[in-house]
């Protein structure tokens, strides 16, 4: 076969290959986090609610917090009144119980839960709405430019915005910054107290590699995950967001992240990088995506007919 063939056989099979990838499907962005190159991209600029991916955040400034002396993982953190009041996803601490930053940070990660993540917020910045000060604080410095937070856990706010774009920023910048917390990420469980808490990201049961990071869901954002996989020396970051179901985007993600690992090399030669990938300018005036109508339907009461 000429060397003409292959390279049309390899463009045949990229092009068929993102043809499928597509399908109508919410934003997604796949990356390799190392260099930030870009194997994949599908409206990556369209605002959407994060739900829990706002805990990459949490976790982030956390990070922070015990890079820089202000924190240890023995530390305590206390369950107020506000932590005790979020809703579920949480793990129930009564007001006034204490847990360590290091069980703290496995509640928050593996089993997402609400309540953790502010007992952390008022830990770590004093008061929430001084945490999520410094969450938007840091987001701007990370160049997660249409990102907006406005509570520390992901709980509905219809002005609590990210772009696929913004959380492979985040994702990719844990990866390289905090390598010494990756384990935290690939736990598929971990025990409070008699409890066994599971994760919700189901790629680290059925995906190969796969060794992170975290999922999200409500009402309005359908279901989302961020999430990383590594064969050999190779990684690879994918961001799925709108999906219409758990396993819907569990299939997704190992779909994309497997199309970065077969496309990787023949993109080195041809993509860009995520810091140079040009903005989506027609992106820039859209609403957040609403997947109410479609995950989170009223239940129709069934109506038995009296028996004559």
């Amino acid at each position: 076969m000429s060397v003409k063939s292959i390279w049309c056989s390899a463009i045949a099979a990229f092009l068929a290959s993102g043809l499928n990838l597509s399908a109508k499907a919410g934003p997604a962005l796949v990356i390799e986090p190392k260099s930030g190159l870009v194997i994949y991209a599908e409206d990556a600029d369209r605002v959407w609610h994060p739900a829990s991916l706002t805990k990459l955040m949490t976790a982030y400034i956390t990070f922070e917090a015990l890079r820089d002396g202000k924190l240890s993982l023995a530390d305590k953190v206390t369950c107020s009144k506000h932590a005790h009041s979020q809703p579920p996803s949480k793990i129930g601490l009564p007001v006034g119980a204490e847990i360590s930053v290091e069980l703290a940070l496995k509640a928050l990660i593996v089993k997402s839960a609400n309540d953790v993540a502010v007992m952390l917020a008022e830990r770590v910045g004093g008061s929430e709405p001084a945490f999520v000060e410094r969450m938007n604080a840091t987001a701007k410095r990370l160049g997660m430019t249409r990102t907006h937070y406005f509570n520390a856990n992901g709980l509905p706010d219809d002005q609590q915005v990210t772009t696929a774009r913004d959380m492979a920023i985040l994702g990719r910048t844990i990866m390289k910054e905090f390598p010494e917390h990756a384990d935290l990420f690939s736990m598929r469980s971990f025990k409070i107290g008699n409890r066994t808490l599971r994760t919700h990201n189901k790629l680290l049961k059925t995906f190969e590699g796969a060794d992170g990071m975290k999922t999200g869901f409500i009402c309005a954002s359908g279901f989302n995950i961020v999430a990383s996989a590594k064969r050999g020396d190779l990684s690879i970051l994918a961001v799925v967001l709108g999906e219409r179901s758990s396993r819907a985007r569990t299939a997704r993600a190992s779909h994309l992240i497997q199309h970065g690992f077969d496309f990787y090399v023949w993109k080195t030669m041809f993509s860009t990088r995520l810091d140079q990938m040009a903005i989506d300018q027609a992106a820039l005036n859209n609403t957040p995506g609403d997947m109410r109508p479609v995950v989170c339907k009223p239940r129709r009461v069934k109506r038995h007919r009296k028996k004559k």
